[in-house]
């Protein structure tokens, strides 16, 4: 199969946003992408910074079954896709990522894990639960979700081969390097992507937005790391698409043969 992970800037206007949404999908199709993964976000933006609101507001909330999926899973039509926004409940509002094709929806997840400046504009989500795709079993982290072994590590132990990893991941507000490179938060998203792809024996598929928000400017690096560890298709800092052909199954059995991480734990020592 062929999975792919988007770099791309998605910004406060929702039309521009759904009509990129389209664009990428339509030439994802086009290019035999059975899997495509959005970044973080991916429906009105991120926020623009870790504390007060600023200039650039909130970002728009939806429900979770408001119109706006039912285009976008036209526009998927038989391709998984996984992408995020700001869902309204009842007064809360998470961030939220949803997987759907043409079908109709697949999997939902609400990002658990909250850096500090998040709480004032998002609810915790509770848990995590793999679902089963037409590309295989998978599960959906949002953002920092990835930081914490424990999230990948569930999803892995209730079956998922494949990882969704949305983000919206910055480059260091407190140490900011003169290139995008070298700035300590493109090491740890690096770091992330390859540590929960080796340590599951999964496959990852990482997006993350481009360009920038209020003070926040975004990372970009999407890409697909195979079970091993090994990235196999990336973008670096600029927009595109990180595209590979793998078949998931096959290669997380080979790398599960003679070590297999999840069947090798020892659950009673761990304290």
């Amino acid at each position: 199969m062929r999975v792919a992970a988007v770099s791309a800037h998605f910004g406060r206007d929702v039309e521009p946003c759904l009509a990129k949404i389209e664009a990428i999908t339509a030439d994802a199709r086009a290019r035999g992408v059975d899997l495509l993964v959005f970044p973080d976000a991916t429906i009105g933006g991120y926020l623009g910074g870790f504390g007060a609101v600023g200039a650039t507001g909130m970002p728009p909330a939806f429900p979770a079954d408001d119109p706006v999926f039912d285009r976008l899973a036209a526009a998927a039509g038989p391709t998984v896709v996984c992408l995020s926004w700001r869902e309204s409940d009842g007064g809360r509002f998470f961030n939220s990522a949803v997987c759907l094709t043409g079908d109709g929806v697949l999997g939902r997840h609400r990002k658990v894990h909250q850096p500090v400046g998040e709480v004032a504009a998002y609810a915790a989500g509770d848990r995590f639960t793999a679902f089963d795709t037409p590309v295989g079993r998978l599960g959906m982290l949002v953002d920092y979700d990835k930081t914490f072994p424990e999230a990948a590590r569930t999803l892995a132990g209730d079956g998922a081969q494949l990882l969704a990893c949305l983000s919206a991941w910055p480059a260091s507000l407190t140490d900011r390097a003169p290139l995008l490179s070298q700035d300590r938060q493109s090491r740890l998203f690096d770091l992330y992507d390859c540590a929960r792809a080796a340590e599951n024996q999964v496959v990852v598929v990482s997006a993350n937005q481009t360009g920038t928000m209020g003070r926040l400017r975004f990372l970009g690096q999407s890409k697909v790391v195979g079970p091993g560890g090994d990235v196999l298709a990336r973008t670096w800092a600029k927009a595109g698409l990180a595209c590979a052909d793998l078949d998931v199954a096959a290669e997380v059995s080979r790398s599960r043969l003679n070590l297999s991480h999840l069947r090798e734990r020892r659950p009673e020592a761990y304290a």
